[in-house]
C-alpha cells in the first residue's frame, strides 16, 4: 500500500506506555464489543440486528432517500482537501500507517454521508499497549484483539495484534492490517446508521443462536464495507500489487470455521459469530468489486 507521505487523521489517541489512563465514562459497562477474533476460543463479542433495519437492506439507514444511496457508487477523487493537524501519536511507522488508513476511511465515509445530507461523525482510534479502560465496554486487553466500542464510538487496538496477524494467522502485509482497521470502522458506520442500536434494543429477546446469526450478518457487512474502502483506496492510487490478496488472505485466516478447525479439529456452525472464511472473503470482494453500499445488504439475501 502506498501510504507514506500522505495526510494522517487527527482522530488518533496514543495511550501506549501509559498505565490504564482510559476514562470510565459513558454507556453501560456491559455494552458488547465488535472485534476481529484472535482465536476459536474467543467468544465473538459480535453484535447482530433485527427486524426493522432489514427493510432498508441495511442501506445505511440514512433517513433521507435510501434508494439514492442504494443505487449509487462511492465517490471518486473528490475527497475533502482540508488539511488537518496531526495527532500527537508516536513517530513509529505503524502508528503513522494507522493514521493514514483512518484518514482515508474518513474521506470515504464523509463523502458518502454528505451525499445523503448527513454528517459523518468520525470515530477516535485508541492505540494502547497491554490494557486500557474504555468509555462503556469494560477494559480493553491486548488478548482480545482490535474491537469497536459502540458506547464511546471508539476503535481500540493494541498494535501488537499485527504481529499476531502475521505470525499466528499467517496473514502478513500492510493491506491485511488496513483491512482490520477498515472493518472496525465499518462497525462505526453501522453504529451511526442505527444498525447496532437496533440490536441492543432487541437482543435480550433473542436466543444465543439467533444472536450469533445476526452477529454474522453484521460482521459480513463490515467486511463488505472494508471492501468498499479498498475500492476507494484503489481509485486514490494507494494499492500495490498483491494488496487485495493480502486482505483476502486475512479474511480467510479469521473465518469461524478455519479458527475452530485449527483449535479443535472440527467446526460448529451454530456457534459462528463472524462468518466462514469463504463468506468473509466473498463479502469483502463484493464491496470491492461493486463500490456500492447497497450491495452490502447481508440481511435480506437468501444466501450469506
Amino acid at each position: 500500500m502506498k501510504w507514506q507521505g500522505r495526510k494522517r487523521s487527527s482522530n488518533i489517541e496514543d495511550r501506549r506506555g501509559r498505565r490504564d489512563t482510559g476514562r470510565r465514562t459513558g454507556g453501560s459497562r456491559n455494552m458488547p464489543r465488535l472485534r476481529m477474533p484472535r482465536g476459536a476460543g474467543a467468544k465473538g463479542g459480535g453484535i447482530g440486528i433485527v427486524g426493522i433495519v432489514i427493510i432498508l437492506g441495511i442501506g445505511l439507514l440514512f433517513g433521507v432517500d435510501p434508494m439514492a444511496l442504494l443505487s449509487g457508487n462511492v465517490p471518486v477523487n473528490n475527497a475533502p482537501q482540508t488539511t488537518r493537524s496531526n495527532a500527537p501519536v508516536g513517530n513509529d511507522d505503524l502508528a503513522q500507517f494507522v493514521g493514514v488508513v483512518i484518514q482515508e476511511t474518513e474521506d470515504l465515509w464523509s463523502d458518502v454521508f454528505e451525499q445523503n445530507n448527513l454528517t459523518y461523525d468520525k470515530p477516535t482510534i485508541i492505540l494502547y499497549s497491554g490494557r486500557t479502560s474504555t468509555g462503556g465496554c469494560g477494559t480493553a486487553d491486548s488478548s482480545a484483539g482490535p474491537f469497536y466500542c459502540p458506547a464511546d464510538q471508539n476503535v481500540y487496538i493494541d498494535l501488537s495484534f499485527y504481529d499476531t496477524l502475521r505470525r499466528r494467522f499467517g496473514a502478513p502485509g500492510d493491506f491485511a492490517q488496513a483491512y482490520v482497521l477498515a472493518h472496525e470502522v465499518g462497525h462505526h458506520v453501522q453504529q451511526l446508521t442505527g444498525v447496532l442500536p437496533e440490536f441492543n434494543a432487541a437482543r435480550s429477546r433473542l436466543t444465543q443462536e439467533e444472536q450469533n446469526l445476526w452477529s454474522v450478518k453484521v460482521e459480513l457487512q463490515a467486511d463488505c464495507y472494508a471492501g468498499i474502502w479498498a475500492a476507494y483506496a484503489g481509485k486514490e492510487n494507494l494499492l500495490e500489487r498483491g494488496d487485495i490478496e493480502e486482505a483476502l488472505n486475512a479474511a480467510n485466516a479469521i473465518g469461524d470455521d478455519t479458527l475452530q478447525k485449527q483449535a479443535q479439529g472440527y467446526a460448529v456452525p451454530k456457534t459462528f459469530s463472524h462468518g466462514t472464511s469463504e463468506q468473509r472473503k466473498r463479502w469483502f470482494e463484493r464491496g470491492f468489486s461493486t463500490s456500492n453500499v447497497g450491495q452490502c445488504d447481508t440481511f435480506s439475501v437468501a444466501r450469506l
